[in-house]
């Protein structure tokens, strides 16, 4: 299934994207629900951010190229740091550029949305727990991550974390093609097999550190081939199973 929270006449409901129909249902994604009988062309609706996390917990270095071409060690446990909830934005908004920074820099990736919550759950029992997958930006102030030895306002401005379009519970999220585009010309381009950390063994640690709520992301790590951005640009993650995140810089 395909899970979006759609805004339609001011309000914003859960539905089900079918094909170019959105299905609002009854009921939460979270939980049990039903599908109603009311069906929305996609083009009559706005795709907002799949989901409203308390929190989004991030991972660094979880592919071995990136590591490379950052200079630093392929680590030998999850780095994690989180984004806070004011970062998330939808598809289609805009990604704002602060005056604080010089350089802003894309970074494609794979969301997982938590459905219950979870905490010290072990690998085999972790996908239970899993809503589904989406795309990702990390938008970072690559200049201020330098600058400060810690990844916290670098990564944390309003906007700073595009989500969507939607939530997808079908797709191996360890074998998926992962790619971004820049003005159209592909920028990164690699597969979530190359994990350092696959999906099950990441979430049972972090659920290990730290409750993970209804409705919260984890985002994966980026691959290789990050670069700066500039206002005007266009930028697309695409994820195999998925689909397109399109923002602009403003």
């Amino acid at each position: 299934m395909k899970f979006a929270r759609i805004l339609f006449q001011d309000k914003i409901l859960f539905a089900v994207v079918e094909g170019d129909k959105a299905r609002p249902i009854e009921g939460t994604v979270f939980d049990e629900f039903a599908l109603t009988d009311e069906v929305y062309p996609l083009s009559s609706v706005r795709l907002v951010a799949p989901s409203e996390p308390s929190k989004v917990v991030c991972v660094g270095l979880n592919y071995a190229e990136h590591a490379r071409e950052s200079n630093m060690p392929v680590p030998d446990e999850p780095i994690l740091f989180i984004k806070p909830s004011t970062s998330v934005i939808g598809p289609g908004e805009a990604i704002i550029y602060p005056e604080m920074t010089k350089r802003l820099d894309y970074e494609a990736e794979l969301g997982v949305v938590i459905r219950k919550e979870m905490k010290d759950v072990a690998p085999v029992k972790v996908r239970n727990y899993l809503l589904g997958y989406t795309c990702l930006n990390d938008v970072t102030g690559r200049d201020l991550q330098k600058k400060d030895g810690q990844w916290t306002r670098s990564k944390s401005f309003d906007t700073f974390c595009p989500i969507g379009p939607w939530v997808v519970d079908d797709i191996d999220p360890n074998n998926a093609e992962i790619e971004l585009y820049l003005n159209g010309q592909r920028r990164q381009a690699s597969n979530t097999k190359e994990f350092v950390f696959k999906i099950e063994d990441l979430l049972s640690f972090i659920s290990g550190v730290m409750t993970l709520l209804p409705g919260d992301v984890v985002a994966t790590g980026t691959p290789s081939g990050i670069g700066p951005m500039k206002k005007g640009d266009q930028v697309e993650v695409r994820i195999q199973g998925i689909g397109g995140l399109k923002n602009h810089v403003a």
